[in-house]
């Protein structure tokens, strides 16, 4: 009887007790939709021949240093001359002259060591024999609406070699109540090898970083004044 009753106890308990559901695979998550990003749409400014405005220009360049930082360093003082077509960016074309002097590498303390004057020195820059860095576009590469890819020849310490520069249009306006000239804005990067234009001290032994990197990073970041809005040619600048 005792038996009896125990068997009815836990088939009682059995009933009661909540049921193991199968395990379910978790729902396939659905990924999130991709929203394309808006198209850039071109900059409206007038062909024409426009100007650097060294007040909202900056000439860097970046080397490696020891592995331990990107090293960055300027010119204060360069003019550039571009012909630029907004409707045609393959037509545009820039001159750019540097002004290899006006190098300021903001070495605290110049009385102790004037770092300046030790890269324009000899075995750098040597300024005294070639004061100037020259820059001119042979072809425009149009790689978006604002994009482009400038193919050139650069001049450092009298040695001319390929070089290409990344550039963005970045804004640019035909005129403004307290500017009545239009105006753009572009940055650009690129990349030389000092070795090429006689710059090899301090480059570091091959499978090191002890010293100074070959590769030199250019960046730009610029502005240029155009034409007038009410210039003879027509509005804008554009001829008729």
């Amino acid at each position: 009887m005792n038996r009896l009753l125990g068997l009815g106890v836990l088939a009682a308990l059995a009933a009661c007790s909540p049921r193991q559901e199968a395990a379910k695979e978790p729902a396939a998550q659905t990924p999130p939709a991709t929203v394309a990003a808006p198209a850039e749409e071109a900059v409206d400014v007038p062909a024409g021949a426009y100007t650097i405005d060294p007040a909202h220009t900056s000439v860097l360049f970046r080397v490696d240093h020891l592995g331990f930082s990107n090293y960055t360093a300027r010119f204060k003082r360069s003019t550039a001359q571009l012909q630029f077509d907004p409707n045609n960016l393959a037509a545009s074309n820039v001159t750019v002259a540097v002004d290899a002097k006006s190098l300021e590498t903001d070495f605290p303390d110049p009385a102790k060591l004037d770092f300046n004057a030790e890269l324009l020195g000899d075995n750098w820059l040597n300024a005294a024999k070639y004061p100037e860095i020259t820059f001119r576009s042979l072809s425009v590469e149009p790689t978006g609406a604002r994009t482009m890819r400038i193919n050139g020849e650069i001049t450092l310490r009298g040695v001319t070699r390929p070089m290409v520069l990344d550039a963005r249009l970045n804004g640019g306006y035909r005129g403004h109540p307290m500017d009545p000239n239009a105006r753009i804005g572009f940055s650009a990067t690129g990349v030389l090898k000092r070795s090429e234009f006689g710059i090899a001290y301090g480059i570091p032994a091959p499978g090191t970083k002890m010293g100074v990197s070959d590769d030199v990073n250019v960046i730009v970041e610029t502005e240029f004044s155009g034409p007038p809005l009410n210039s003879p040619t027509g509005e804008g600048g554009q001829t008729k």
